[in-house]
């Protein structure tokens, strides 16, 4: 732009006026010696968005077709988006054209089962929480109910529960107390919620860590019931209320004292003994082998030792009694196997928990707890190697005759297996610190398991890996409809059944290979071992998912169904 100024003398008062040349004048301006353009008739300036000469204002006519239109002779398919939007012939300006199913929830329907199918759905598909604890008309104090869910999230993961369990737990509680557009997150340590009040509010999100991991089945239980209460209608539950009831769940002691779990751990050794064909002798030194573990294992607590070398210290004993019987020979061949005494230890070692809860994550999408809950269990089972190859590798250089061929004496004498078979269960009810009121029937539904095994594998020669997962899918179905006939976890029900179904003998094997340098016998029994704890596992879940397909409630279907994660197939 090119801007002159001139500067006149001010000789009067008209002469103070500016100059037409003192202004600025735009680069649109004709340069010196250039005609500029009449001004309209208006005397105004044309604006750039004038319709230029020659142009009509009037309206195009409608075209005859668009490039959208679906072609004569050819229908769109229902659903799809071809002339979905006001083409002829085209489906109406919903998709699919059916619409989306609207989603309603069966309130006779236990609460895991409605907060399941929620948490499978996509947020802005949710429906709007019905507030169940309502107590004034200001809302609800949104950190105290946040807090609150992780507290029970928290006891929920530290007691065994599985990552999609926690999730819908603290999702019950969250929109029984009106809050809506919240999302849990679980993983092995970790829990976290985060709530939007709305879509121009910022997210208030919370967090909590799991330091501690303690089994309780009966904290688990009230921790049950007191979700059940704050999600149903006709119990008024306030926040002070849940506060009060969850300290009261903290505060309690366990309901065995500490000797009964140490008597409960010789009883599953010696039961587990008893069931792969120990006799009376066998089953005493089982039982003080597994105490005088167990009573290692809890000085090593004591002195504060990671778990690890606590299954180290525990898994020893065991192993020390059946090595000791070994070397008595023919004195105590009539009481059966030496190596039954190790097998029985080992049963009462294996986790069988977390390897059923880290399964179960990975079935059901959870992958990063999946991940971290396997590898906890390989860390004990490498700690129970550990602690027992070093008592055989010692039996071995004492020549003592540790001989990986010998058969254990299963399915011998089967009446005496079953009572076995519910005795592990009980005792496994025990350590577990379940409720008096569930020993009863986990114990029964271990003894179905064992028959339904022997019957498949030692009556009809079937795949030791197909009968254990059998088993193992009965056990979760009926652990299943008792829970839910209990409106209760199906832990407690579940967890201490599948203890005769454990691979304790092939665990036993796979060492005893290694320990005398037989390394193709060994990883043979070790890899059965683990097809058979993961046959468990996934009977175990199976079964469950069976019985929440199955049954239903009265009322709408779909309130019990729960969309499964998509996933891409490999592509």
């Amino acid at each position: 732009m090119r801007i002159q100024n001139v500067v006149a003398e001010p000789d009067g008062p008209e002469d103070r006026k500016p100059h037409q040349a003192d202004e600025a004048h735009s680069a649109f301006t004709p340069p010196l010696g250039v005609e500029q353009p009449p001004l309209p008739e208006d005397d105004q300036p044309t604006s750039e968005f004038a319709i230029p000469e020659g142009l009509s204002t009037e309206p195009s006519p409608e075209p005859e077709g668009s490039a959208f239109d679906v072609p004569e002779g050819v229908q769109g398919a229902p659903g799809s988006g071809y002339g979905a939007y006001g083409g002829r012939g085209g489906a109406p300006g919903v998709t699919p054209a059916h619409g989306v199913p609207m989603v309603r929830l069966n309130k006779h329907s236990p609460w895991q089962d409605r907060m399941r199918t929620l948490l499978r759905m996509p947020a802005a598909d949710r429906p709007v929480p019905e507030t169940v604890q309502r107590h004034d008309d200001q809302g609800p104090a949104v950190p105290r109910v946040l807090d609150l869910t992780l507290r029970i999230g928290e006891l929920l993961l530290a007691g065994g529960e599985g990552a999609e369990d926690v999730e819908a737990a603290m999702f019950a509680v969250s929109r029984a107390y009106g809050l809506d557009r919240c999302e849990p997150t679980v993983t092995f340590t970790l829990l976290s919620i985060s709530h939007q009040p709305s879509l121009v509010d910022d997210p208030v999100t919370a967090n909590r860590t799991v330091r501690r991991r303690g089994t309780d089945y009966t904290r688990l239980s009230a921790v049950y019931t007191l979700i059940d209460d704050i999600t149903t209608e006709d119990t008024d539950v306030t926040l002070e209320e849940a506060y009060r009831r969850l300290a009261e769940i903290r505060r309690n002691r366990h309901p065995y004292p500490g000797w009964a779990l140490t008597v409960a751990s010789g009883l599953l050794a010696g039961c587990a003994s008893v069931l792969v064909g120990g006799g009376v002798l066998v089953f005493l030194a089982a039982a003080v082998g597994a105490m005088l573990g167990d009573r290692l294992a809890w000085l090593c607590s004591g002195r504060g030792l990671p778990e690890f070398y606590q299954f180290m210290a525990a898994a020893m004993p065991p192993a020390a009694m059946g090595v000791a019987l070994t070397l008595l020979g023919p004195v105590v061949s009539w009481a059966g196997p030496a190596s039954a005494v190790i097998t029985g230890g080992l049963f009462a070692l294996l986790p069988g928990r977390a390897l059923v809860a880290g399964v179960q994550d990975g079935l059901t999408g959870y992958y990063i707890t999946a991940a971290a809950r396997l590898l906890e269990v390989m860390y004990f089972f490498i700690a129970i190697v550990t602690g027992v190859l070093i008592v055989l590798y010692l039996g071995v250089q004492l020549h003592a005759q540790l001989n990986p061929d010998a058969a254990l004496g299963i399915g011998k004498q089967p009446l005496v297996q079953i009572a076995a078979s519910v005795g592990m269960s009980f005792a496994f009810a025990i350590l577990l610190q379940q409720e008096r009121s569930t020993v009863l029937m986990v114990s029964l539904n271990g003894g179905v398991a064992w028959i339904v095994y022997a019957a498949m594998h030692l009556t009809g020669d079937i795949s030791p890996v197909l009968a254990t997962a059998v088993a193992a899918g009965l056990v979760g179905l009926f652990g299943q409809l008792l829970s839910r006939y209990q409106f209760a976890s199906a832990l407690p029900y579940i967890t201490a059944a599948i203890g005769p179904l454990l691979p304790g003998s092939a665990t036993y094997f796979g060492l005893l290979g290694f320990a005398q340098n037989d390394l193709d016998r060994g990883l043979a029994s070790l890899s059965k071992a683990v097809t058979l704890a993961l046959a468990i596992a996934v009977g175990v879940n199976l079964g469950g998912e069976i019985a929440r397909m199955v049954l239903t409630v009265p009322g709408d279907v779909r309130a019990t169904s729960r969309r499964a994660a998509k996933r891409t197939r490999g592509f």
